[in-house]
């Protein structure tokens, strides 16, 4: 049996394509070129083939996204790598204040496609300052669009997709995602299928086998993704709830107008996100939900965050921060009574 193509692979087949079909695009970050490849390996490989477009940067992730930037504004179309998402933090001037606002501020629109890339997240024990999900921080900018990485979307047409939109984006890849697999061809097991719905911004819709209407329907980015689909299944076979899940590649501006049919099906909807409780796409998304679907759902929408902490490196009191399945399920469960 073939084995299928992890995410890490998928990232890095994307980039490959996007180097040799476009002599606009470039690579840049800490440590990409090979033979190290970068710190998760997606770059593997770039360097070899386009050694004069793709870069590795002294240390400076605000030197990083500027030069991106700037080449964005000459017409290139530029990739920068953060090692850990936690140091964007560093670059946030520069998308806040020059790469998002190049779009619009010279009198008339100008294009600006580049792509920041940010690992995420914990369940790895790498601790406080390399474990955060901080997607809640860039959330609200005008021109700047943010996308998180799934198992069941293309990284090709997700690249295709963000460089389309000429603004800067900004993509967020779970770390533990990484080794996964991606789903194909429909399946996810024996339990669930799904199916990409939309046009605009393509989201997976999963579900049971069975088709009748959900009693929850959640919704969450890729990283949390085989998370929620481990509590639907014990949800399904302790509880008998059957739930179903959506999964958006593009986080912000979301648009909910093309999931409205199917949100409707459900008597509850829970939103799921990795990063702590305020300000985030999760309180966002529950009040565009609440304010188009209130009179339609028997409860209010649920949202379940990661704990108001530090992300600590102990295994163990890492799980009681960031969320996981049992926590989903223990909520839904609770909710629902």
């Amino acid at each position: 049996m073939t084995r299928r193509e992890r995410v890490a692979e998928n990232l890095n087949r994307a980039l490959h394509t996007l180097l040799d079909t476009d002599p606009a695009a470039y690579v840049l970050g800490e440590d990409i070129a090979d033979p190290y490849g970068g710190a998760f390996k997606v770059t593997r490989g770039l360097s070899e083939r386009h050694p004069e477009r793709v870069i590795s940067t002294p240390l400076s992730e605000s030197g990083i996204t500027g030069v991106g930037a700037g080449l964005a504004l000459a017409g290139n179309r530029p990739v920068v790598e953060m090692m850990f998402a936690d140091f964007a933090s560093l670059a946030f001037d520069q998308l806040l204040n020059f790469a998002s606002k190049s779009v619009s501020m010279y009198g008339r629109r100008i294009p600006l496609s580049m792509v920041v890339r940010c690992p995420t997240g914990g369940n790895r024990g790498y601790g406080p300052t390399h474990s955060q999900s901080i997607q809640k921080h860039f959330i609200g900018i005008p021109e700047l669009s943010l996308y998180e990485t799934t198992p069941f979307h293309d990284n090709e047409d997700v690249f295709a997709a963000m460089l389309s939109r000429e603004q800067p984006c900004v993509l967020f890849e779970d770390k533990v995602l990484y080794t996964r697999p991606l789903f194909t061809d429909g399946v996810v097991d024996d339990l669930f299928h799904y199916e990409m719905v939309g046009d605009d911004n393509p989201t997976a819709h999963l579900r049971p086998v069975d088709e009748a209407d959900p009693d929850w329907i959640v919704v969450a980015p890729g990283g949390l993704a085989e998370r929620v689909i481990e509590a639907m299944r014990s949800l399904l076979l302790e509880e008998e709830l059957s739930c179903e899940l959506l999964v958006p590649s593009r986080l912000y501006p979301f648009d909910l107008s093309e999931l409205l049919p199917t949100l409707t099906r459900a008597r509850g909807i829970c939103v799921v996100e990795d990063g702590a409780a305020g300000g985030t796409w999760g309180e966002v998304l529950a009040q565009q939900l609440h304010t188009r679907l209130w009179g339609r759902l028997d409860r209010p929408v649920l949202l379940l965050s990661a704990e108001p902490s530090i992300i600590p490196t102990a295994a163990h009191l890492e799980r009681e921060v960031v969320l996981q399945s049992a926590t989903i399920h223990r909520a839904i469960a609770e909710a629902t009574k």
